[in-house]
């Protein structure tokens, strides 16, 4: 039972949400379709990757469906620049970017503009500390 407890723990620090949903509530689609965030609706959503994900339309939940690792932010929505620095820090739907077809989030538009300066390196450290961190609250 303890054990249970401890994988559905740790498996659920693998994402990033709040009462409001993974990526508090926005679209995870409509980043790459629309180019900007969009909050997602009660009547669209989806359980993956222990979180609750909303849609802004069935066929964005679709697409979603369909391949969720194509369009889930990257660190499970945890802040890029955090991450690069060792740590996981929630993150805000307006500090977004997308790099090579990847979405990265950021705490807020002034951490996101700070990670931009030098987004590749931080990308690759984030990718190496992700390996630790991912499973720790």
């Amino acid at each position: 039972m303890i054990l249970i407890s401890l994988q559905l723990f740790a498996q659920k620090a693998e994402v990033f949400s709040n009462a409001e949903g993974a990526i508090r509530g926005y679209d995870a689609v409509a980043y790459f379709t629309e180019s900007k965030p969009v909050k997602g609706k009660t009547d669209f959503s989806y359980q993956w990757n222990n979180a609750t994900w909303y849609f802004s339309s069935a066929e964005n939940l679709n697409k979603f469906k369909a391949t969720p690792e194509k369009y889930a932010p990257q660190f499970g929505g945890y802040c890029a620049y955090g991450l690069s620095e060792g740590h996981k820090s929630p993150t805000q739907p307006d500090a977004w970017t997308i790099v090579d077809n990847k979405l990265y989030l950021n705490y807020n538009v002034k951490v996101k503009e700070k990670w931009s300066e030098n987004k590749e390196e931080r990308i690759k450290k984030a990718n190496e500390n992700w390996v630790d961190l991912k499973d720790k609250e």
